[in-house]
């Protein structure tokens, strides 16, 4: 009986060991996967103009900044401003031909594209298009004045992402796209920016 109560604790070892033995060991810590880099944001496109700006020029930047996107004033000769230190216009050397930025107070505020541009707003008009095919485009959003100038059918057609009224835009944040329409119809000039967009006689 001695033996026996002797032999009883070392076979309650030996099961235990065996136990241990069977369970598997333990899975080694998943590899941590590292996260895959941020998709950079995709360049503005260089041909379309927004309320925003333009493919490199964005409204907002200083004089230095549209000059190292655009190069400087194509033809510095040519009267932009009455007070160009306060406002001036003028095409950059760099720009697409037929597109002129606005600076005031050393801060771009518009950029316009008449005549020969051949740029499009972000909703595909331009320079050429017609008043309906932009009021069909735009529906309700698109505010229609008279031209100061010409009479029917030109006028004056704002479209504002955002700050905008039917009344004199004062907002410096507010943002819009302005297509001039001549006595045939047809898109003069686009205007893209902030308040400066209502602007008629460019600087004033």
């Amino acid at each position: 009986m001695m033996r026996l109560a002797c032999l009883a604790p070392l076979a309650v070892l030996a099961l235990a060991a065996c136990d241990q033995a069977q369970q598997p060991a333990s899975a080694p810590p998943a590899a941590t996967t590292p996260a895959a880099p941020a998709t950079p944001a995709p360049a503005a496109d260089p041909n379309i103009l927004t309320a925003e700006g333009m493919g490199p020029v964005q409204i907002g930047m200083t004089t230095a900044e549209v000059t190292a996107a655009w190069g400087a004033d194509a033809n510095p000769d040519a009267v932009g401003g009455a007070e160009p230190e306060v406002c001036d216009e003028y095409h950059p050397a760099n720009a697409p031909t037929g597109v002129r930025v606005m600076i005031e107070e050393g801060r771009l505020t518009r950029i316009a594209a008449s005549r020969d541009a051949t740029v499009k707003t972000d909703r595909g008009f331009g320079v050429g298009d017609t008043a309906t095919a932009i009021k069909q485009a735009y529906g309700g959003a698109v505010i229609a004045q008279p031209h100061k100038y010409q009479d029917a059918p030109a006028e004056d057609l704002f479209a504002w992402s955002r700050g905008g009224s039917t009344n004199y835009v004062q907002d410096p944040n507010a943002r819009g796209v302005r297509y001039e329409i001549g006595s045939d119809g047809k898109v003069m000039t686009v205007m893209a920016g902030g308040p400066s967009i209502q602007l008629v006689e460019g600087c004033s």
